[in-house]
């Protein structure tokens, strides 16, 4: 009985595991899709300075130059 009970309680404890990193995933999944629309909107924008001519500062020659 006791080896029954045992493990039992190791499934419980390996159940509980898996249930913590299926919530971690989800939460990283939605962090990734996040991030990942963030990344394509600044470079939607990016595109849209390049066209109109509007060049970052750091591509800019200095005005004593």
């Amino acid at each position: 009985m006791d080896r029954i009970e045992t493990l039992e309680e190791r499934l419980s404890h390996l159940t509980r595991a898996v249930e913590d990193l299926s919530d971690v995933v989800t939460r990283q999944a939605a962090e990734i899709d996040r991030l990942t629309r963030l990344t394509q909107l600044l470079a939607e924008r990016e595109a849209e300075r390049e066209v109109a001519g509007d060049a970052p500062a750091a591509n800019q020659r200095p005005p004593h130059w």
